[in-house]
């Protein structure tokens, strides 16, 4: 009797809490006078580095940058159609890396209450070790799948022995020439959602911070016998 050949597709997923976040910030400022947007964007961003130059320096920020300052003009229209005089925008970018969330969490209520300067979003990540760690334990899982399910298949057809004749990530299990090009394993980025406390007693914002997502599928197919 020829080998029956099962094609399989093997999937995992896990959920794991962040490490690090990553704060976003900018300064702005705005005015008729390019000199004097300039100048108050500098007086606006120096407090905001000798904090993170402390606070890097105390070990609660890991690292922090900022790009170089941009500088544009605007004209804008009145209700009436007619155009004004020009407008002069400057703004700096922040990243702040943190790893304790409960100071990120004092910090961004802080911060925000500063003029001129916004927080962005919050990336959440994983250490790079960590990181590799879970992708190869998921991708580990995915194959343990696709074997579970091609040797499931094969009980149902009465046969006993499996064998691996092709493992590969998902899209390049095809004909020569169709393949797509798929990663895996894939991460999914946490997202955060936060409220200010309105009700007074100092800065803070709850931070609810979601779980990073990693998954992984392979395709796979077995000769059964």
């Amino acid at each position: 009797m020829s080998d029956v050949v099962i094609t399989v597709r093997g999937e995992h997923e896990t959920r794991i809490a962040p490490e690090r976040a990553i704060a976003h910030l900018t300064i702005r400022a705005e005015g008729p006078e390019r000199g004097a947007v300039v100048e108050r964007m500098a007086a606006l961003t120096e407090p905001v580095r000798d904090d993170l130059a402390s606070r890097k320096s105390a070990g609660t920020v890991t690292e922090w940058s900022s790009q170089r300052v941009s500088v544009w003009s605007e004209r804008p229209w009145n209700n009436e159609g007619k155009r004004l005089a020009p407008v002069h925008y400057a703004t700096v970018d922040f990243a702040i890396t943190f790893t304790d969330f409960a100071v990120l969490s004092w910090w961004a209520g802080e911060v925000a209450e500063r003029e001129g300067v916004q927080l962005g979003w919050i990336e959440w990540k994983l250490t790079p070790e960590t990181k590799a760690a879970v992708e190869r334990e998921v991708a580990t899982q995915a194959v343990g799948v696709a074997v579970a399910r091609a040797t499931a298949y094969a009980g149902a057809l009465g046969l006993a022995d499996v064998s691996a004749i092709e493992l590969a990530d998902v899209g390049l299990l095809t004909q020569p020439g169709t393949a797509e090009m798929a990663p895996a394993p894939r991460m999914l980025m946490a997202k955060a959602s936060f409220a200010s406390d309105a009700a007074g007693g100092g800065p803070s914002v709850q931070l609810q911070p979601e779980d990073i997502v990693i998954s992984a599928a392979v395709e796979a197919r077995f000769a059964a016998r």
